[in-house]
C-alpha cells in the first residue's frame, strides 16, 4: 500500500556514477546540481518504514539484475504534510503533483476494470460469477527504479482510479444534477486521494478496503495479461506453467486480497502488532466484495477440514487459527490468518536497506573515506566487507578522516535546522536525533520526559558545574497520525519544551530541544549522516523492525535503545561497547504491566519529578494531564503504562549518563 521512494534525480544519477559528469553539464547550463535537486519534491506515496522498505526492496532487486515490479497506489495528497504552530501538528494535503512528476509515465494503453458491491449471478452450470455494481477504470503510471551500476532498470506501477466517460450522466448534468452527474467519478478520485484515510467511520473502512482491492485486482489482472501475451510459440505458455513464470509476493497484510482474486502468493510478515494484522468486518466485507466473502468462506472450510483430518492435534486450537471469527457481537475476517493460511511461502524480515542511496548518496564523505581504507568500492554491494574497517578502528589518521566526514555532515544539518525552525544550533555538540513514527510505543514521550529531566538538572546547577555536562542537541521528527490523539500531544509538548529551553540563556549552550517538521526521506538524508546518536526505545516486544536503526549504525552512529526490533542483530554486529542499552526485556513487559496492575510498581523519584515539573506549568498552559495520566496505573489513572515509560525512566537516564561520557 505504500513506497516511500524520496526524490528520484540524485539517486538516479548516482546509480548510473555520472554525479560529476551531471553537474558539469547543469554548470554549463548556468544552474547548480544542488539546486535542481532541491526543485523536485518527495513522491507523496508512503509514510513509514514499511514504505521505505519496499522501496528499498525495489532498489535491491534493481540492484540484483531480477525481472521484478513493484505495484502500489498513485495518491495524489499523500498521507498529509505536516505543519508545526503554536497549536502543535496541523495537517494539509501534500503538493508533490501541484506541477508535474517527471519520473511518472502515464500508460494510456493499460487499464483495467476493478468492480465494488454488485450480486453473485448462479449459471445453470452451478458456476457463479460476480456482476453488477461499481465498475472503476485502472490506469497505469510507471516509475523507473534503476539498478545501482547495472543497466537494469525495473519499475514501479501506479494504479490511479478513474471512471469512463460513458460513467459521466450528461442529462443529469444539463438538469442541474452536477453533483449525481458525476457521481462515480467522485467516488473514483477518492480512491486515490490519501494513504491510509481514517477509517472509524464505515465510509472510511470501505474506502480502505476499496483501495486494497483496487491495487490488488489491478495489478494481478496486469500480471495475467502479459503472461497471456507471452503465451507464444509451439508448447509454450501453458496454464500450469504460471506459478513457475510469477511470482506475487504480498508485503504485509495490507495486499492480502489477492488471495481471493488468484490464490497464487507468498507473504512477508514484519510485525505482530494489532494495526499490521489486520482485521475487517464481515459486515463491511460482505457489502462491498460480496463474492471474495463466498470465496473466503470456502478457504476457511476447507482449512477447518483440513486440520480435523490431519492435525487432530491443533483442533483445540482452531478457534485462534481460523480465518473467520465469528464472535455474534463482532464478526471479523483475520487478514493475517488468511495470509498464512493460503500462502505458499510465509517468512519473516525484520529489516532492510539499500545502501548506495542511504551511504553512498546521503553522505558521499564517509562513503570516500570508507573506499580509501578498505582500497574497493565493492561494500556498496556486498556490505559485510565492512568488516574490513575493524582493523585500523585505532588508526589515528583514519579516526581524524572519520570526524571531519561527521562534521561535514553535521554543519550543513544545522544550517537546514536553523532554516526551517530558526533554532540555532551548536555543530560541536552532541547530535541526538530520533525520527521514528510518533506512537506511544516507540516512545518519544521517554525521550522528551529525559529532556525535561536534564533541563531541570541543568537549571539547579552552578554555571561551572555545566561546563562540566556534555552539549546536547536533541532532535525529534515525524508525523503523529491525524486522530490520535496522544501521539499529536507528544508533538506539542516536544515544541513547547524547545520552545522554553531554546529561549532560556542560563541553559540554551547546553541543550537544545528541535522539533523537525514534515519528515520525509530528503529530510532523512540530512538528519542520518549528521546524527550521533540515534534512539531506538521502543518498548521491548513492540518493535515492527525499526527500519532507520540500520541507516543510523551505517552511517556511524551510535544507539541508545532496547533489546526490540533490528537493535538485536544491530548490537550484535557493533559490539556492546558501541550500544547503550536498557530498559526491560520483552520476556518482562507481561510481568511488569501485571505488577503494575496490582499496584506494586514503585516509579523512580527522578519520573515523578519529570512529570512534575510539566505539570507545574513550566513549558505553558496546556493541559498535558490526559497525556501524563496514560502513564499512571497505581491510582486508578489512564491505562496503566503500558509501554513501561516509568519502569524504563530510571535506566534510560542511567544509559544517557554512559553517553554523557562516552561522548566526551
Amino acid at each position: 500500500m505504500e513506497f516511500l521512494q524520496g526524490r528520484a534525480l540524485n539517486n538516479a544519477i548516482g546509480n548510473l556514477n555520472i554525479q560529476g559528469a551531471y553537474a558539469d553539464a547543469l554548470s554549463k547550463l548556468g544552474h547548480e546540481l544542488e539546486d535542481i535537486v532541491e526543485q523536485e519534491k518527495d513522491a507523496a506515496l508512503g509514510n513509514g518504514g514499511l514504505g521505505r522498505l519496499a522501496s528499498c526492496f525495489l532498489d535491491s532487486m534493481a540492484t540484483l539484475n531480477l525481472p521484478a515490479w513493484g505495484y502500489g497506489l498513485r495518491y495524489r495528497y499523500g498521507l498529509f504534510k505536516q505543519r508545526i504552530t503554536k497549536e502543535g501538528q496541523e495537517e494539509i494535503a501534500e503538493d508533490w503533483l501541484e506541477k508535474f512528476s517527471p519520473w511518472v509515465v502515464v500508460r494510456h494503453g493499460v487499464v483495467f476494470p476493478v468492480r465494488f458491491f454488485g450480486h453473485v449471478q448462479v449459471n445453470p452450470d452451478g458456476s457463479r460469477k460476480w456482476v453488477g455494481g461499481e465498475i472503476v477504470q485502472a490506469l497505469a503510471y510507471d516509475v523507473p527504479i534503476p539498478g545501482y551500476k547495472t543497466k537494469n532498470t525495473i519499475s514501479l506501477r501506479l494504479w490511479e482510479a478513474r471512471a469512463s466517460a460513458e460513467d459521466f450522466n450528461l442529462f443529469q448534468f444539463n438538469d442541474g444534477q452536477y453533483e449525481s452527474a458525476a457521481q462515480l467519478h467522485t467516488r473514483a478520485q477518492q480512491i486515490c486521494a490519501v494513504l491510509y484515510p481514517g477509517d472509524a467511520t464505515e465510509e472510511g473502512k470501505l474506502l480502505r478496503l476499496k483501495q486494497q482491492l483496487f491495487v490488488c485486482s489491478a495489478s494481478l489482472q496486469d500480471i495475467i495479461l502479459r503472461f497471456k501475451e507471452r503465451r507464444t510459440g509451439k508448447g509454450s505458455g501453458k496454464w500450469s506453467e504460471f506459478p513457475s513464470k510469477v511470482a506475487v509476493q504480498l508485503n504485509d497484510t495490507h495486499p492480502t486480497l489477492a488471495i481471493p482474486e488468484l490464490m497464487t502468493i507468498a507473504y512477508t510478515n514484519h510485525t505482530v502488532l494489532p494495526e499490521a494484522l489486520e482485521k475487517w468486518s464481515q459486515t463491511v466485507m460482505w457489502k462491498l466484495l460480496l463474492r471474495h466473502m463466498e470465496i473466503i468462506e470456502e478457504i476457511d472450510k476447507r482449512f477447518i477440514a483440513l486440520i480435523s483430518s490431519s492435525w487432530t492435534d491443533l483442533e483445540s486450537m482452531l478457534p485462534s487459527m481460523c480465518i473467520l471469527d465469528n464472535d455474534p457481537k463482532k464478526p471479523v475476517v483475520r487478514m493475517a490468518n488468511l495470509c498464512v493460511v493460503s500462502s505458499h511461502t510465509f517468512q519473516n524480515k525484520t529489516n532492510g536497506i539499500t545502501p548506495p542511496r542511504w551511504l553512498r548518496f546521503c553522505s558521499p564523505e564517509l562513503s570516500n573515506i570508507i573506499t580509501k581504507w578498505l582500497k574497493t568500492d565493492q561494500w556498496f554491494t556486498k556490505l559485510d566487507q565492512l568488516v574490513g574497517l575493524r582493523k585500523f578502528a585505532d588508526n589515528a589518521d583514519f579516526q581524524t578522516e572519520w570526524a571531519s566526514a561527521k562534521m561535514a555532515n553535521k554543519q550543513p544539518l544545522a544550517w537546514y535546522i536553523l532554516q526551517v525552525t530558526g533554532v540555532s544550533i551548536d555543530s560541536s555538540s552532541l547530535f541526538d536525533i530520533q525520527v521514528n513514527r510518533i506512537h506511544e510505543y516507540k516512545r518519544q514521550l521517554l525521550n522528551i520526559l529525559g529532556a525535561v529531566y536534564r533541563y531541570k538538572k541543568l537549571k539547579e546547577m552552578s554555571p561551572e558545574e555545566r561546563k562540566n555536562t556534555t552539549p546536547r542537541t536533541v532532535m525529534v521528527g515525524r508525523k503523529a497520525f491525524a486522530t490520535y490523539t496522544n501521539a499529536k500531544r507528544i508533538v506539542k509538548l516536544v515544541n513547547d519544551v524547545g520552545a522554553v529551553v531554546n529561549s532560556d540563556p542560563e541553559v540554551n549552550n547546553y541543550l537544545k530541544v528541535v522539533f523537525v517538521p514534515n519528515y520525509n526521506v530528503s529530510v532523512a538524508e540530512m538528519l542520518i549522516p549528521g546524527s550521533e546518536l540515534s534512539q531506538h526505545i521502543s518498548t521491548a516486544g513492540m518493535e515492527a523492525s525499526g527500519t532507520s536503526s540500520m541507516k543510523f549504525a551505517l552511517n556511524g552512529c551510535l544507539i541508545i535503545g532496547t533489546l526490540d526490533g533490528a537493535n538485536v542483530e544491530i548490537r550484535e554486529e557493533i559490539g556492546d561497547e558501541n550500544f547503550f542499552l536498557f530498559g526491560a526485556t520483552a520476556d518482562d513487559s507481561p510481568r511488569l504491566r501485571k505488577d503494575r496492575e496490582n499496584g506494586l510498581f514503585k516509579p523512580d523519584p527522578r519520573f515523578e519529578e519529570a512529570k512534575k515539573f510539566i505539570r507545574s506549568g513550566a513549558f505553558g498552559s496546556y493541559d498535558y494531564n490526559p497525556l501524563l495520566d496514560s502513564m499512571e496505573g497505581n491510582t486508578g489513572y489512564g491505562r496503566g503504562d503500558y509501554f513501561l515509560v516509568g519502569h524504563d525512566f530510571s535506566s534510560y537516564l542511567d544509559a544517557q549518563k554512559r553517553v554523557d561520557e562516552a561522548y566526551k
